[in-house]
């Protein structure tokens, strides 16, 4: 239990707002009240324990002295030392009448268990994130120890990402199986691979360990947002989005910190593959924190209670259509972006595997703010605008990256970071919210399989392109097109999702609540 004791003195006119209950972080009701003092817990909020106890007096000088007593318990494992230093700035002023939710909480506050389910998925991010940068980040090293070239890279890559086919059988099983036993196993079973790909003699056995691994770390992927979704209030979803998307390029920045050493001896590259064996312990205790998703659980008390023919659902066809197309447009661009970004900076603009690293961390990580702005924008504002704006900026300041030298090309790639980053909470919430939960697994599968075949068409074009025109900028800046149709699509033909509950976005979950 923490406890934080605060005294102000205040005008006597200000003093009565610190009697009233908090509308923020937590959602607080009253539970004792005189002339001169209440006593609160939480209603709604992210503690598994809350009491706020609030005393007023006067001083000689007439002026109202504020004494209070907060006790909480938060529940937020893991990154609870991230949010106190936040949340004790923030108790120390008094209640809003209106709702106010400070610039690092979501849009509406979170009770215990949706703090808890985040949290641990946000953990979960993390080691995906690793898994799922690791080989762009050390492929051009392992290609030198092998002996391949650009061509032999992007076939590896198509190849390893074609292998993702494998992630939509996998992800399937979440809906008849559950969520949590599927991604748990999932994740162990990637770092597991992984590891293997330490031991490889060549591009084919790194190519087929990776290929294994990619699907399971596709399919943590996709369960993490899946769950996230069905565990949110309606109003956050986008936000959470953007605080997993984060923590898995918290991941990513680990890998990329692995770029600081791959080239200082033949074959150094390896180590980085066993890097995430050490992560399988502690999931593994995170794992017991973790609930089933409870709609998951919902619909299967609906199934065994059900008499007569069994529930069914369909997917909607025009729905999967629309987001399958944006995910291969998307892909299309973003695959060869990001994958083909270490070769460039290596071959095309010679910089060593320490300014390698220097420069992803630096021009990456402000994409966090992007992240963070888009998921309250998209759940304030809507989905369609938010995107769009994003998809068009990051796509824009992304080829004039490719196509720069010296100080430009820093200052274009965090530009695109920021701006591009925007547009990912809100495209990644609409898998999750356009299908009903009996489906949600396999149509996210099956949107992911489309988006590998854009990446891996895109990562072919690329190499291909490149190649033709002797450089990676003005291959890039052909497949662009693909994103700019992507933007128009967004534009007229994505729904508007957001603030409305799962249920009403998919009546049949309704209709089987009756």
């Amino acid at each position: 239990m923490t406890r934080l004791q605060h005294r102000h003195r205040v005008p006597h006119d200000s003093a009565r707002a610190w009697l009233a209950p908090r509308n923020d972080v937590v959602v607080e009701r009253r539970t004792h009240e005189t002339s001169t003092s209440s006593t609160f817990e939480a209603h709604v909020g992210p503690f598994h324990e809350w009491q706020r106890n609030v005393e007023l007096s006067v001083d000689t000088d007439g002026h109202t002295i504020v004494d209070e007593i907060v006790d909480y318990r938060l529940a937020v494992p893991v990154w609870g030392i991230l949010f106190r230093p936040a949340l004790r700035h923030h108790l120390r002023r008094p209640p809003r009448a209106e709702q106010h939710q400070p610039w690092w909480a979501p849009p509406e506050a979170l009770d215990a268990r949706a703090a808890t389910v985040l949290s641990v998925l946000c953990a979960f991010a993390v080691v995906s994130g690793y898994l799922g940068t690791l080989i762009t980040q050390t492929l051009t090293y392992a290609a030198d120890q092998f002996g391949a070239g650009t061509g032999e890279q992007g076939t590896l890559l198509a190849i390893v990402r074609i292998g993702v086919l494998l992630s939509l059988g996998i992800v399937a099983l979440a809906d008849s199986h559950g969520r949590k036993r599927v991604l748990v196993g999932a994740l162990i079973g990637a770092c597991l691979i992984t590891a293997v790909g330490a031991v490889s003699t060549g591009m084919a056995w790194l190519g087929l360990s990776q290929t294994f691994a990619r699907s399971l770390s596709t399919v943590v992927v996709i369960l993490i947002a899946v769950m996230a979704a069905e565990e949110m209030p309606a109003g956050t979803r986008a936000f959470a989005v953007s605080v997993v998307t984060m923590a898995a390029a918290l991941g990513a920045g680990l890998c990329v910190l692995n770029l600081v050493y791959v080239d200082a001896a033949v074959g150094a590259w390896r180590v980085a593959y066993l890097v995430p064996l050490i992560a399988i312990y502690p999931c593994l205790q995170m794992a017991r924190r973790l609930p089933e998703s409870k709609r998951y659980e919902s619909r299967q008390r609906r199934v065994a209670a059900a008499s007569g023919p069994g529930l069914k659902d369909r997917i909607h066809w025009r729905r999967f259509a629309l987001l399958a197309t944006g995910a291969f447009l998307w892909s299309l661009f973003l695959a060869p972006a990001a994958q083909f970004l270490n070769e460039f900076l290596r071959t095309e603009r010679g910089f060593s595997g320490i300014l390698i690293a220097v420069f992803v961390l630096a021009t990456n990580t402000p994409g966090g703010i992007g992240i963070v702005l888009g998921g309250k924008l998209a759940d304030r504002h809507g989905r369609r605008v938010i995107g769009a704006i994003g998809i068009a900026g990051g796509v824009l300041f992304t080829v004039v990256s490719y196509l720069s030298w010296g100080w430009p090309l820093w200052l274009a790639s965090v530009t695109a970071a920021v701006i591009g980053a925007v547009a990912v909470p809100a495209l990644a919430v609409y898998g999750p919210e356009l299908f009903p939960t009996s489906q949600r697994g396999t149509a996210n599968g099956g949107l992911q399989v489309v988006a590998v075949t854009g990446s891996s068409l895109g990562l072919l074009t690329v190499g291909w392109l490149a190649d033709q025109l002797g450089g990676l900028g003005q291959a890039m800046a052909i497949v662009a097109i693909a994103p700019a149709l992507l933007v128009v699509v967004v534009l007229i033909w994505f729904p508007e999702t957001a603030r409305r509950e799962l249920e009403d976005l998919n009546p049949s979950d309704k209709e089987h609540d009756r």
